[in-house]
């Protein structure tokens, strides 16, 4: 398995440049890893240069706040993070409302260097901090016979603006099967470049799931359930012949509305050329196992 930096990346001093340039020589890794890595870091380095911090919070989806790229930004600040708890219920040993501090207090908390590709393909690459699901949902005590994960955001519409509308059936929820989330490249992610994570990203908690589009790494998580069934998730419930469960990224496989072969990386300027999109985001070697003799075409 690659390298896995644990950091205290909370202090008030650590800016976005000075994490970059002590990451700089390791970023990138064996098959486009993109866990910070001593290996294949210089083939990778410009591929894997962290998108900078303004664009990285101005530029994103997040339909709670509103279906345009800069709402969130403009009207993500309403929402209140603190205190914050998170439910985990269902098939566990340890059922029940975990607050947020107390999580935080049993995690370490570590950087992660990943591609962003969303459906809409554009993409970002994003120094994250975090903690493995996994580490979470081995606190609450996986019982041997769930099989998926399911997720849920915060429903709360005198904060969040866009749920005053139906443009989804909120709460948004998500789901993984079992062993996505046990994945070690699947993340809860709690920062970018070292700082708290802002609100329009996510904030306090947000799944990542790297190889995988960005609409599958739900944002501000109120609930996770274990279960024995396959969960609803919100754009398969409104556009299934669209958006299929699993949403792993793949140049072979197109969005009904258009082609998926190709991204554009922002911040890469008004005439950037587009760049090829990767199996898996690029995560392919990491991954690929997990659907070992499944029709990727059917289950898209």
């Amino acid at each position: 398995m690659a390298h896995r930096w644990k950091n205290n990346l909370t202090r008030s001093d650590v800016t976005p440049h000075d994490i970059y340039l002590n990451r700089r020589q390791l970023l990138g890794g064996a098959a486009g890893l993109g866990l910070a890595t001593l290996a294949g870091g210089k083939a990778q380095a410009s591929e894997l240069e962290p998108n900078s911090w303004e664009e990285i919070i101005s530029y994103n989806n997040f339909y709670e706040f509103g279906t345009g790229k800069g709402d969130p930004a403009q009207h993500a600040h309403r929402l209140t993070t603190s205190p914050w708890t998170v439910t985990i219920d269902g098939m566990v040993d340890r059922p029940g409302d975990y607050k947020f501090d107390e999580i935080m207090a049993a995690m370490t908390i570590e950087e992660r260097i990943y591609r962003f590709r969303c459906v809409e393909a554009w993409s970002m690459v994003i120094p994250w901090n975090g903690f493995e699901l996994k580490d979470l949902l081995d606190l609450a005590g996986v019982q041997e016979s769930a099989k998926y994960v399911a997720f849920e955001t915060l429903y709360r519409p005198e904060e969040m603006v866009g749920q005053r509308f139906g443009t989804l059936d909120w709460p948004y929820v998500e789901g993984l099967r079992l062993d996505e989330a046990m994945h070690p490249l699947t993340l809860m992610a709690t920062g970018i470049y070292g700082k708290t994570i802002p609100n329009q990203n996510g904030a306090p908690l947000r799944l990542v799931v790297p190889w995988k589009y960005g609409f599958k790494s739900i944002k501000s998580i109120v609930k996770i359930t274990l279960t024995d069934k396959q969960p609803p998730t919100s754009w398969n419930k409104a556009l299934g012949r669209e958006y299929g469960f699993y949403s792993n990224v793949n140049p072979e496989v197109d969005h009904p509305r258009w082609s998926q072969a190709t991204e554009r990386r922002i911040g890469g300027g008004l005439f950037a050329k587009r760049i090829p999109t990767l199996m898996f985001n690029g995560y392919e070697k990491e991954v690929a196992s997990l659907y070992e003799g499944m029709d990727l075409r059917r289950f898209y």
